[in-house]
């Protein structure tokens, strides 16, 4: 287990998918530990608005880019990277069927352009995987050494795919160029920055609870969930990133919910008198989803520690507060 901070001052790191959702937190925490950060985005689904608190922060710079188009010619990136983190993509199940090339472009293309620049950088390498990788599992809790039970020609498998192609690329080049690599499977997070309308549930049910609207789950609500708040998720990648593994490890956290006692459960922390209704499942939904963080806590002293309904209650606070 190592508990030591490999990256911090003087360090270089640079993260990809930088004014996302999860990038950005994880964006706060390297600038915090005084990490210079470069940070690409192409503000597909990425917002200004995430790391616009970071404007003024001389060891910031948010570059436009798309990575699959290779990496952009800017100032901040002549010099060398400590670390790489492959963040970017689109990862909700609307933008799979909306954007399903520039998944696919952005978790190969993008991916291979990005560890050409780290091998040539030395520099260490975080591939931010996913549970789409285990599909729907027949597996539980799914394990790292669990295969998956994927469909390759499913409306998800542009995700489910490019971010399996991402793990092999990765350890290609970690077996055969020496690549200091590392591969993390992110679990279902929610927390502030989640865009309202990006499809996950809880910014929908939020959404319409908040509104007053019906709350639309998919199918009978049975399937479930383990939902990690977003401080946990990058506490864990920040370990995963000091640490000298390679993985993949499972990060994300136990509490398992079903879909509906999700809904039941924002209903009632916003007051609001919105009614819980079932629509369509779609193609594919995976009927649980648990990881299992034996890897994480013996490798990385990983421990989550925000409770739900606390996570739930920050985040209803989040989007209570952009729709005042």
């Amino acid at each position: 287990m190592n508990a030591v901070a490999r990256f911090g001052p003087g360090h270089r790191i640079l993260v990809t998918g930088g004014a996302g959702f999860v990038p950005s937190h994880l964006v706060d925490s390297l600038i915090a530990r005084g990490c210079t950060v470069v940070a690409l985005d192409n503000f597909v689904t990425g917002s200004e608005e995430n790391v616009a608190h970071l404007r003024d922060e001389p060891r910031f710079t948010l570059v436009e880019a798309d990575i699959s188009d290779g990496l952009p010619t800017h100032p901040a990136m002549a010099e060398r990277f400590d670390a790489i983190l492959h963040m970017a993509s689109p990862a909700s199940p609307t933008d799979f069927e909306k954007l399903p090339v520039e998944i696919l472009r952005v978790g190969s293309v993008g991916t291979l352009h990005l560890l050409e620049r780290a091998v040539a950088d030395g520099a260490r390498f975080l591939m931010a995987s996913t549970s789409e990788a285990y599909g729907d599992p027949k597996e539980h809790p799914q394990r790292e050494s669990y295969w998956g039970n994927v469909n390759p020609i499913g409306i998800r498998s542009v995700y489910d795919e490019a971010k399996r192609f991402s793990e092999a690329a990765t350890m290609a080049y970690h077996r055969s160029q020496g690549l200091d690599a590392a591969i993390v499977r992110i679990f279902n997070t929610y927390g502030p920055r989640m865009r309202p309308d990006d499809g996950r549930a809880i910014p929908t049910f939020i959404s319409q609870a908040l509104r007053g609207e019906p709350i639309t789950v998919h199918g009978t609500g049975n399937q479930t969930r383990s939902i990690c708040y977003v401080s946990d998720l990058v506490r864990g990648i920040l370990l995963l990133l000091d640490s000298r593994e390679t993985g993949p490890i499972n990060c994300g956290t136990e509490h398992e919910m079903s879909m509906r006692q999700l809904a039941e459960t924002i209903v009632s922390l916003t007051g609001s008198s919105s009614e819980v209704t079932y629509i369509t499942r779609s193609a594919d939904d995976p009927e649980m989803r648990r990881p299992d963080l034996t890897l994480a806590r013996e490798l990385l002293g990983y421990e989550p520690t925000v409770a739900p309904e606390e996570g739930l209650r920050r985040t209803i606070e989040y989007f209570r507060e952009r729709t005042a």
